[in-house]
């Protein structure tokens, strides 16, 4: 008789390789556009080089927009503000969200103030808070576009963190580094931290298509960046009335908006290593073993 099969951790199911692969290199493409796209721009932004939404031609291969620019050239430059902001966002809020998970997971008191505050939060909605933002900021655009996607993602994502948290919280080398007499930030920080690998690279990159969506509809109602500069929301508004006439001057920033957000949700999905047993600190391996 053979000997039966060692048992293990189930394999974390994976997507299907076609899946995985086709939004993985779209989003290459995307990045590639959006990062290195102003230094393979023909025309300026600016400047107008065909008539107003002429088709696509010699010279501009994705036709002209309402005034006679290049679509190609300015989808080539609307990307990287776009990709910086979102990248900031997703950052900002994974690092502040899973940090006060930690803490929340830990002390009753503070997790319930830190879920209450995070119900509150829910409550502004995003159309709202972009507008109260970007009226209160001095000069408002941008950094109050990001300030706003900071402050309207992190109650979302606190709560996905302090429930990840909560588990690990209860375990037994996180009680024993307690007993042992370490410090709550150390409890947080070494202990709590690293075990949650997984649910810290999920949140960034549900974050980061949050963000993508955020700024980008702050973009398309004028929020952020004003005409004329380049920004593939502000493009999509602009050019939304000769949609029938250039379908190309909303059908490409749409698209790279689009493959943006699925690309990043795919590859974080493909990326998060499965689940594996908690890696005590210092304390709770001495204490595990």
């Amino acid at each position: 008789m053979s000997a039966p099969p060692a048992s293990g951790p189930p394999a974390r199911r994976r997507l299907p390789r076609p899946a995985a692969v086709l939004p993985g290199l779209g989003l290459a493409l995307v990045l590639l556009l959006a990062t290195a796209g102003p230094l393979l721009a023909p025309h300026p932004v600016d400047k107008p080089v065909t008539a107003p939404y002429a088709p696509p031609g010699q010279g501009a291969p994705l036709g002209g927009d309402q005034l006679g620019r290049d679509v190609w050239s300015r989808l080539l430059h609307g990307g990287g503000a776009l990709l910086a902001g979102s990248f900031a966002v997703a950052l900002a809020v994974t690092c502040v969200a899973v940090v006060l998970g930690c803490f929340a997971a830990l002390g009753p008191r503070l997790g319930r103030l830190v879920e209450r505050s995070a119900d509150l939060g829910m409550l502004l909605p995003p159309v709202l808070g972009i507008m109260l933002f970007a009226l209160a900021w001095p000069g408002g655009r941008r950094p109050a576009v990001v300030a706003a996607a900071v402050v309207l993602g992190v109650p979302y994502a606190v709560r996905v963190a302090a429930a990840a948290a909560a588990p690990l919280a209860a375990s037994g080398f996180v009680e024993a580094a307690a007993a042992g007499g370490e410090r709550l930030w150390y409890l947080a920080l070494r202990e709590i931290l690293p075990n949650l690998r997984s649910t810290v690279l999920a949140l960034f990159g549900l974050r980061f298509v949050a963000a993508v969506y955020v700024i980008s509809m702050a973009g398309f109602l004028q929020l952020g960046p004003q005409p004329p500069e380049a920004d593939w929301a502000l493009m999509i508004r602009e050019n939304a009335a000769g949609v029938l006439l250039n379908p190309w001057a909303v059908v490409a920033p749409a698209a790279a908006i689009g493959v943006l957000a699925i690309g990043t949700n795919v590859a974080a999905d493909a990326l998060t290593p499965g689940r594996s047993r908690p890696a005590p600190g210092r304390r709770g391996k001495a204490a595990v073993s």
